[in-house]
């Protein structure tokens, strides 16, 4: 269980094609489109446009969220309002002439929220070119008679790949719950270290000189149904303000190329004036941070403004040939104008880190991966949905079957996965506690020497050392550092969740007396069958240097992980019988 591993991303899914319903068509049936899913086509004419000919973000921005909310409504039979709206990275620009596809649908259906993915593309009608253009992440809530919640049906998914995005949801879910108390603590650390770059202030451009701010009417057209502010439009005014003040900053057309994770704090509605503020906070080399806040009020100026909206977007100015220019430095003001500009320079090394592990695909990230402070949320969500993606791909073929242990094999490219599973009379909650401890693995598996408890990140990650037996053709022992992330079920029907993937710690560097081994992608699922049986499967990925070996030795592995296996139940029983007798004196 300890061989080298690792992951690669999803295969994306087939485009389901479209049902024939012409009456007696003997046709085969095409696979079932998803219910929640909504595509629409926009031609960019040049009223969507900028001076430059490309169509403007904050009309796309409109259309992005209108069509995640026709999605979300599909799914809630109900009116639906945008709650937050996760990083979004905007790959390319797109010219007039040219179609935007938007394609939008339920992931995954929480109490009263759901979560919504959105591919975004566009197709040149002349040479028939399609290009992504981005992919974004949007929660909606149902809302019922006078703005009540409303419970959400559950999302049966049914492709391998919505079953992916249905499984990492939750994950997701759970990074946006802790973003803004991981942002705090990461800020306060980090401005408590930073200093203010030291410039020429001759070249600095005051902060104050790019200042924008603009009031804008809610009329009929910008509102839902229920007279609420689209999310899209109040997104497009930001937009609109924040690129003023990126001009002012560069005296040049910018392009966004970025939007950080926002959430909607209150809704606006037809009749409100909405203030919008925006102000470059900090300008790096190539790019620079402007944060950008909207408030609403009503026709009576006593009534104290009602903060709806804050974002932080990053800017790029394009040379002719598309490559970024120098851009000019910033002199904050005193006081917030130096909060800001810290702060700005916490939040760019946080963006990195959260796509760099979050958003490049499994193959692009290293297997050890330095893990600190600014990135421990986005790593341990990239542990738990590596698994959960191995959990979900399809094709697993049965290798072997050995009284009540089975063993699956699943390949792809330069990848060798392994899935064991087996029932185990033993409650799920009690089989989770007992494997997500490593420092206990040794007692089954014996190709664990020990596993010493490097740092607790939290109730849910820790960080172990572990030595394990020498490997075949090896003279020394193997070491890993490996982050254990565990997720205990976040509706019925999930399983328990423990996923193991190697970081790097500056404290355990590599060491002459071992073989530093790596591992991207293993951990076990747990589900209950009931309250005293479980199914209990643990799935590894091998690298490409692990490969050898097994193809060499098929027989002899899958014997020895059997083995293992069944003295992982052996040990999951025990556990229990000692647990129930601890019970029964006290």
């Amino acid at each position: 269980f300890c061989a080298p591993q690792g992951s690669t991303s999803p295969p994306r899914a087939q485009e389901p094609g479209e049902r024939e319903e012409a009456a007696g068509a003997m046709a085969s049936p095409s696979p079932a489109r998803n219910p929640t899913e909504v595509q629409m086509s926009q031609l960019v004419l040049p009223c969507h446009t900028n001076h430059r000919g490309e169509l403007s973000t904050g009309q796309l921005l409109k259309w992005i969220d209108t069509a995640a909310c026709l999605s979300a409504e599909r799914h809630a039979g109900c009116p639906c309002v945008t709650a937050s709206m996760d990083d979004i990275y905007f790959e390319h620009t797109i010219s007039v002439g040219q179609v935007v596809n938007i394609k939008a649908k339920v992931n995954r259906a929480f109490n009263s929220s759901m979560e919504v993915g959105i591919q975004v593309s566009y197709e040149d009608l002349c040479s028939g070119k399609h290009c992504s253009i981005c992919k974004a992440y949007a929660t909606f809530v149902a809302q019922g008679p006078l703005g009540s919640k409303v419970r959400l049906k559950p999302l049966t998914p049914q492709t391998e790949e919505e079953k992916i995005e249905y499984s990492i949801a939750a994950e997701r879910r759970r990074m946006r719950l802790v973003h803004k108390d991981t942002l705090k603590d990461l800020l306060t650390s980090s401005s408590q270290q930073t200093e203010l770059e030291t410039r020429d202030g001759s070249g600095a451009v005051p902060a104050e000189r790019t200042r924008v701010e603009s009031v804008e009417l809610v009329l009929p057209p910008h509102a839902n149904h229920q007279g609420n502010t689209f999310g899209g439009q109040i997104m497009a005014w930001m937009e609109n303000v924040a690129t003023i003040a990126a001009s002012r900053l560069c005296h040049a057309h910018p392009t966004l190329r970025a939007i950080e994770m926002f959430h909607f704090r209150g809704p606006s509605q037809v009749g409100d004036r909405l203030v919008l503020k925006a102000i470059v906070n900090n300008a790096f080399k190539n790019s620079m941070e402007v944060g950008v806040s909207a408030e609403a009020y009503g026709q009576e100026m006593s009534v104290s403004r009602r903060h709806i909206n804050s974002a932080f977007m990053t800017f790029v100015v394009l040379d002719q040939e598309g490559h970024p220019r120098t851009l000019p430095m910033v002199a904050p003001e005193p006081g917030d104008g130096e909060r800001r500009y810290r702060e700005a320079s916490a939040r760019k090394k946080i963006r990195l880190d959260r796509k760099y592990v979050v958003s490049c695909k499994q193959t692009e990230v290293p297997l050890s991966v330095p893990w600190d402070q600014s990135n421990k949320v986005y790593l341990s969500y990239n542990n738990v949905s590596a698994l959960k993606m191995l959990v979900a791909k399809a094709n697993w073929a049965l290798a072997r079957e050995k009284e009540k242990v089975r063993m699956y094999t699943l390949e792809e490219d330069k990848f060798l996965s392994f899935r064991i599973e087996m029932s185990v009379c033993i409650p799920a909650g009690r089989a989770f506690s007992l494997l997500s401890n490593l420092r206990r693995r040794h007692e089954w598996d014996t190709h664990y020497v020990s596993a010493e408890l490097v740092q607790k990140v939290d109730d849910d990650d820790m960080i172990y050392h572990v030595v394990s037996q020498k490997l075949q053709n090896e003279n020394k022992p193997q070491d890993f550092v490996i982050l254990a992330s565990r997720r205990k079920p976040c509706s019925k029907g999930d399983p328990y969740v423990v996923a193991f993937r190697s970081v790097t710690l500056p404290t355990h560097p590599a060491r002459a007396e071992f073989t530093r081994g790596e591992t991207l992608c293993s951990g076990f699922c747990i589900w209950p069958e009931s309250e005293e049986m479980s199914k209990v499967a643990y799935y590894n990925q091998a690298m490409p240097g692990y490969l050898n070996y097994v193809t060499t030795n098929v027989a002899g592995l899958s014997s020895d992980i059997c083995s293992t296996f069944e003295a992982c139940e052996k040990f999951l029983l025990k556990n229990k019988k000692d647990l129930i007798s601890r019970l029964q004196d006290f």
